[in-house]
């Protein structure tokens, strides 16, 4: 009689394996007793798992590496709510293993995971046509706060598209000599656009205030001028003045003790952030682990780094003060001179940046030898 036993192949897919089990189980009655039919069935039943598992495997194997181009393109982050990416046969196995692992529910994550990283370069790409340079050397061990930090300058690049289209028409409404009470409709909703890219830097300090002290979000001829995240507003009031001839003599004592105040807080400020730098020297200097490792000397070394945690967490407070100055400057710019001049003044500072980012794209596309 022929062996219709299905040893002869195992290792195909369901429907031969679905074909070759028929026979045993046609006669069940006297052969699954068998030991040796026994084990053919559950030789069986693994070579079907690890065919399943193959299967999977290559499917996220080709998903990973489709989110690795991806992620390629675009600043560093964590990508997922779903499991950590799968790059190797062992670390999937791991997975595998567990009695709540769920092959479907995490494939699917993995292709929403891809979904959302290919509509964040999208974002990423339309920030970058308006000006911005992300860098993109983040630390992955940081992932927290560099999300915080590409979330921002996503918000940055629509803050800035805004900017232009408010600008073009402040400035079309110049050059046809609209009425004061048209230029103060248009020069009221900048100020207010002005005030919304605070509010962003104020929640970004929170998440990350490197990023907005490193300048990272900005290009790098604006970098060179960058002061605590920012622009200097006393800096500002000089540029403005050569832009405003003629001012009235009230005018111009007004502009003056504004530039001067703001030297003032600009100055205190600094000071400020020298003696941050000193202390938090003086604190991470002050001891060290030593060579033994014993307890004592960890101890001394976590409280050295509890204190410097503290001491940094200051930083906010610092950004949030020269926010508020810059702030406050523009608003009493706008108190000091007219609806006219207002916009005349808006004008010059928008086409003062924007030539910065045009002097960084032309640095960044110079030919090099």
């Amino acid at each position: 009689m022929a062996d219709g036993s299905p040893r002869t192949d195992i290792s195909t897919d369901f429907d031969r394996d679905q074909y070759a089990i028929a026979p045993v189980a046609s006669d069940s009655s006297d052969k699954s007793k068998d030991p040796k039919d026994q084990k053919t069935l559950r030789r069986l039943a693994q070579n079907r798992e690890a065919a399943r598992k193959s299967r999977l495997r290559k499917k996220v194997g080709h998903i990973a590496l489709s989110l690795t181009l991806v992620r390629s393109n675009t600043i560093s982050l964590s990508a997922t709510p779903c499991p950590s990416f799968v790059d190797n046969q062992s670390q999937l196995t791991v997975i595998e293993g567990s009695d709540n692992f769920d092959a479907h529910a995490y494939v699917q994550q993995l292709e929403s995971s891809r979904l959302k990283l290919t509509q964040l370069e999208q974002e990423l790409q339309r920030a970058r046509q308006q000006g911005i340079f992300i860098s993109n050397s983040g630390d992955a061990a940081h992932s927290n706060s560099g999300n915080g930090a590409m979330t921002f300058n996503v918000e940055y690049g629509r803050w800035l598209e805004e900017q232009n289209r408010q600008i073009n028409e402040l400035r079309s409404a110049v050059n046809s000599h609209a009425s004061d009470a048209e230029l103060r409709i248009i020069v009221d909703g900048i100020l207010v656009h002005y005030d919304e890219i605070f509010k962003l830097k104020g929640t970004a300090a929170k998440a990350d205030v490197f990023h907005l002290l490193s300048g990272m979000w900005k290009t790098p001829a604006e970098r060179c001028f960058l002061w605590l995240g920012g622009f200097r507003s006393s800096e500002l009031l000089k540029l403005l003045v050569t832009q405003l001839e003629p001012l009235t003599e009230q005018q111009l004592v007004g502009i003056n003790n504004l530039q001067q105040s703001s030297q003032q807080a600009e100055d205190a400020l600094s000071q400020g952030m020298d003696a941050l730098q000193q202390s938090l020297a003086e604190t991470l200097s002050s001891g060290s682990l030593g060579s033994s490792g014993n307890s004592g000397n960890v101890a001394n070394y976590m409280g050295q780094m509890a204190m410097a945690m503290g001491k940094l967490g200051t930083l906010e407070g610092f950004i949030r003060q020269a926010d508020n100055l810059r702030q406050q400057t523009l608003q009493q710019m706008h108190r000091i001179l007219t609806t006219r001049q207002s916009a005349r003044a808006l004008l010059a500072i928008h086409d003062y940046f924007s030539r910065l980012r045009a002097l960084s794209s032309l640095w960044l596309a110079r030919p090099r030898e």
